[in-house]
């Protein structure tokens, strides 16, 4: 009896040692000093590619802003901020994928590129400029207007990640 009590009693002050303890980690990517960088300012990105799809610049511009909102505690001010991301969409490609053996291809593909300064002003050793793409095939006998906002929306989510990752998630 004297015995299972110690280890009841030593099995209760584990617990209740282990309850005060706790480790917290963030999956999110983000690795911001939030005592010296408060602020983003996030320039609207113009599209300046030979092919022009319009709407695409309002999303991919939405598309950035709302992956620093969700996954920072960084505000967003218009000008200024401690960092800055600007840049511009330099390329919105149609090119044929998969030919077939009639010479017509089954598959189109929908690239875009953009052109991305990042710099941060407590840190200027982590600001870039470059260049980050992405893509989406379509079968074929599907008109891209078909498709195009939806793969618009795709690729936009997937370039605003990889911004993201490049200029904030220092792993």
């Amino acid at each position: 009896m004297r015995k299972s009590f110690k280890y009841i009693s030593t099995f209760i002050v584990a617990i209740v040692m282990l309850c005060g303890c706790t480790i917290s980690y963030k999956f999110n990517g983000a690795s911001i000093d939030y005592n010296t960088t408060k602020t983003i300012s996030i320039a609207n990105f113009p599209i300046r590619a030979a092919l022009v799809y319009p709407p695409l610049a309002q999303a991919f511009n939405l598309a950035l802003e709302d992956i620093y909102v969700r996954q920072t505690r960084l505000n967003i001010v218009r000008t200024n901020g401690d960092l800055q991301v600007e840049g511009e969409i330099t390329g919105y490609d149609i090119t044929p994928q998969a030919v077939k053996s009639d010479a017509y291809a089954s598959q189109t593909r929908l690239t875009v590129r953009v052109r991305v300064k990042y710099t941060d002003t407590k840190n200027p050793q982590f600001s870039i400029d470059d260049t980050f793409s992405a893509y989406r095939d379509f079968d074929s006998s599907r008109l891209l207007t078909e498709v195009q906002d939806e793969l618009i929306s795709e690729i936009t989510a997937e370039l605003a990640e990889l911004i993201f990752n490049a200029t904030v998630a220092n792993w």
